[in-house]
């Protein structure tokens, strides 16, 4: 398997991961049964589970554009060292991007989004 394919599997892991962390969070603020019903009437998570959301709302946005320019470098045949930096760098700043997402850390979490930005546009300038 190649590296690009790592950190989209990676990617994904982190995509699975973030709504059980925020997931436990939510149900502290509006306890079991609330989490476990049909969830109307519940009130919107807020604080660090409300922030979890948004940044695991973020990451599926952005997630599949990733899979579909790695599985197309894949299936052309294109994997380089740019393609390698684009795809762990999008990893990488996935993850600070959450992390500071859920911490309330605005302005490194927008440094983290442009990041992974970049590594998308570095695969994709590759394939072109």
């Amino acid at each position: 398997m190649t590296s690009e394919l790592w950190a989209l599997l990676w990617s994904a892991i982190l995509c699975l991961a973030l709504p059980v962390f925020y997931g436990s969070l939510y149900s502290r603020q509006i306890g079991q049964a609330g989490v476990i019903g049909n969830r109307e009437g519940v009130p919107e998570p807020t604080g660090a589970a409300g922030r979890g959301l948004r940044a695991h709302r973020n990451l599926v946005e952005n997630l599949l554009p990733f899979a579909i320019v790695v599985l197309v470098a894949r299936a052309a045949g294109i994997s380089n060292s740019m393609t390698v930096l684009g795809a762990w760098l999008f990893l990488g700043a996935r993850v600070v991007h959450a992390a500071s997402y859920i911490a309330g850390i605005t302005g490194i979490r927008t440094l983290a989004w442009l990041v992974g930005a970049a590594g998308i546009v570095l695969i994709i300038v590759q394939i072109f």
